[in-house]
């Protein structure tokens, strides 16, 4: 008998969800599955497969599954029936809680017997794959210290609900350092889009040519070898061997990830995703801002699940502080337009990034950030959720009105001075400081050098100095008012 690797000792199988049980035995071999008081029978075909599926279940647990067949009796012990949560992205998903502000303290109260983890190995491959390598174990500081470690955000996002709606979470950590966004996209999702087919297009050709860059890696260290002998017989310092870049094992592969590392969980029912991604992006915002919403669309057809709660955190501040670099600026609004799909949720992380090191440390608010996002999307609480988020504007005057959606408990500056972070232009569009007033719940933005304004920006460069919030103390996303591209937008 022989289990998938998401099918084994500590699971975690998602609640009110028919709960599906899948294997390989020998062909034609009568199967017999039970969970809880569920049972379901099948037999399996003639290449071993088989698949059954239970009845949905409330949370609890534990329990045993026992998989029967006529030679043998597997028994998945400690089984929680609760929520699951993918975690996925780059090196701030992938962030071990160890490496966190508090991190050893964090590490030291993680022994949380219905918090489960299950990491997937990191993988690429050319076509989706069923299976993915890894294991679940229970929430200890040995599981989540094991290997390259469990992401902080994953299981403080994870502690949070679980403290919250009391139920057994289950979460998925499957994301890689250092990846693109088209990595984790599956090639439909390339289709309709001439300029993501191209991305597709340039690694098939990459992936073709693979074969003749291994017979010239076989030459050049033939070469080497020889090199190397000589420099050795004479006392010489031995050169560096030749690098072997074989395109088919690149974790940038175009649905290279999506396919090891996301295809796989699709077989089983879960509660939502979370995604801290966009670093390896940034220079292609346009791009991303098509690529985003297409891979989250794809993740849940695949799932088929049209709206699970889809939750991501907008890149923070990075960079020279009130400098005037805005490449994060664009991509953080590609990422503010995936809104625009349903039951998603973004955390803003303007404030709590680290502006010299991309891997801030400050994990605990990006991660009950997402945690608020989850509260109100997947568990309908009524929480406040978001900071403000722009929503229109009109000219009064010499100044320019700002309207914002989620401005629970009011507008206010986060440090209690001036507000900081907007920038106002005329036609000539190029950018001033302006004097920002919280009136209500809008902002008036002016200055006396632009008298006839038409665009303003809040937070916009790669580290903003910025300070607008809600009631709440939830942070406002950075934003543009206008819509011009950025070769034609000046700054003063």
């Amino acid at each position: 008998m022989k289990l998938p690797a998401l099918i084994g000792d500590d699971m975690v199988v998602q609640r009110a969800r028919p709960v599906p049980v899948w294997g390989q035995s020998e062909p034609a071999e009568s199967i017999s599955v039970a969970l809880g008081g569920h049972e379901a029978r099948t037999v399996a075909d003639a290449d071993g497969r088989w698949k059954v599926e239970l009845e949905p279940m409330e949370a609890g647990g534990p329990y045993e599954l026992t998989i029967r067949s006529a030679r043998e009796t597997v028994t998945v012990r400690n089984v929680a029936v609760g929520d699951i949560w993918v975690c996925s992205g780059q090196s701030n998903m992938a962030w071990k809680l160890a490496l966190t502000a508090n991190g050893a303290e964090e590490v030291l109260q993680t022994d949380r017997p219905m918090i489960r983890l299950f990491r997937a190995a990191n993988t690429v491959a050319g076509r989706p794959q069923e299976d993915v390598a890894g294991h679940w174990a229970v929430s200890s500081p040995a599981a989540v210290n094991e290997g390259e470690g469990f992401s902080a955000v994953g299981y403080l996002f994870g502690r949070d609900l679980h403290e919250t709606v009391g139920v057994p979470i289950g979460l998925i950590h499957s994301a890689w350092g250092g990846t693109p966004v088209e990595a984790w996209m599956p090639r439909k999702a390339f289709e309709p889009d001439p300029d993501l087919q191209a991305l597709v297009a340039q690694w098939d050709a990459a992936v073709g040519d693979a074969a003749s860059r291994l017979d010239d890696y076989l030459a050049k260290l033939d070469q080497w070898r020889a090199l190397a002998r000589k420099a050795e017989s004479e006392g010489r310092p031995m050169p560096a061997p030749p690098l072997l870049e074989d395109p088919r094992l690149s974790h940038w592969r175009a649905a290279g990830l999506y396919n090891a590392m996301i295809a796989p969980l699709t077989r089983i029912p879960i509660c939502g995703a979370i995604w801290y991604q966009g670093e390896s992006n940034v220079d292609r915002a346009d791009q991303y801002a098509r690529a985003f919403p297409a891979m989250i669309r794809h993740w849940r057809s695949a799932w088929g699940e049209d709206e699970f709660p889809f939750l991501f955190v907008q890149l923070p501040n990075f960079g020279t502080p009130g400098g005037a670099a805005d490449a994060w600026a664009y991509l953080r609004e590609a990422q503010l337009k995936a809104l625009d799909l349903p039951n998603t949720g973004m955390a803003v992380a303007i404030d709590v990034g680290d502006p010299y090191d991309v891997h801030p440390q400050n994990k605990q608010p990006v991660a009950a950030r997402l945690a608020l996002a989850a509260k109100r999307t997947a568990y309908g609480l009524d929480v406040v959720a978001s900071g403000p988020i722009y929503e229109s504007m009109s000219v009064e005057g010499g100044g320019i009105r700002l309207r914002f959606r989620h401005v629970d408990g009011g507008l206010v500056p986060r440090d209690g001075e001036p507000l900081k972070g907007f920038v106002i232009a005329g036609e000539d569009r190029r950018f001033i400081p302006a004097q920002a007033e919280i009136e209500g719940d809008t902002v008036l933005a002016r200055s006396a050098e632009v008298p006839k304004p038409v665009a303003v920006r809040y937070g916009w460069a790669d580290c903003p100095i910025c300070n607008l919030c809600n009631g709440a103390g939830l942070p406002a996303s950075p934003f543009r008012t206008d819509g011009w591209p950025r070769k034609q937008s000046g700054a003063k």
